[in-house]
């Protein structure tokens, strides 16, 4: 009777466990992996990769749109409980934070307007400004860059558009989202890649509160890809 009891109790946590909506932070204007489409809805290659989790692993999820550099604070003080906003897994963010399994490796590209002849590779790089996104992986690796001023901003569009307006020399993002600038701006161009300093993205958790469920989403992640939901979603979004 006792074994039936703790069999019971122990059912009724793993369902009570995840029984409000999980809250998911994204800064949302990071395509193709988070922003909005023309009717201001939140879509991308991460909200489908949760949604196909969620619906794998058994739970409800809403998503709150936030600063990138504001997504690790919020974790921390329970604002939200997980980040999916493309986050690249790295020593420094791993002492605060618990990642999943990555799902999505990349490389970083170094753009510059395509009329700017004076810079060819990272050698002309002394004394130039990196146009960066606040709190990204491409952050950490301009700042090893010797003599450079390194421009942080909330959004990578202002990045962009600090570049295009001769208000920074350089903007340094993953390829991922490189790419799809190039094509839709004819008057940037790249002239350098290199593998970023991190290990892949991957969802963010905080620090030692998730373990069951990081196993749940590495669990759903390898069935994903097992019966072809990633690559079809990899597809939709020209990530291969």
């Amino acid at each position: 009777m006792m074994k039936i009891f703790k069999f019971i109790l122990l059912t009724f946590f793993c369902i009570s466990a995840y029984a409000k909506p999980l809250i998911i932070g994204t800064d949302g204007v990071y395509p193709p992996f988070d922003y909005r489409d023309e009717n201001s809805t939140l879509v991308g290659f991460d909200v489908d990769l949760i949604d196909a989790i969620s619906k794998k692993a058994g739970f409800e999820y809403e998503f709150i749109v936030m600063g990138f550099d504001g997504l690790i604070p919020a974790l921390k003080t329970g604002k939200i409980d997980i980040i999916a906003s493309a986050m690249s897994v790295t020593s420094e963010r791993e002492k605060a934070v618990d990642f999943s399994d990555n799902y999505f490796l990349t490389e970083n590209l170094y753009l510059k307007r395509a009329d700017n002849t004076s810079i060819k590779s990272l050698n002309d790089l002394k004394g130039k400004k990196i146009g960066v996104l606040l709190g990204s992986a491409q952050e950490f690796s301009a700042r090893k860059i010797a003599g450079v001023n390194v421009i942080p901003t909330k959004e990578i569009f202002t990045s962009i558009l600090a570049l295009k307006n001769g208000k920074v020399d350089v903007v340094l993002v993953d390829n991922s989202i490189g790419y799809g600038f190039l094509k839709k701006n004819t008057d940037l161009a790249w002239f350098h890649k290199q593998v970023d300093d991190g290990d892949g993205f991957a969802f963010a958790f905080d620090k030692g509160k998730f373990k069951d469920l990081i196993t749940k989403f590495n669990t759903a992640l390898k069935e994903i890809k097992a019966d072809g939901t990633y690559d079809k979603l990899l597809e939709k979004y020209e990530l291969k």
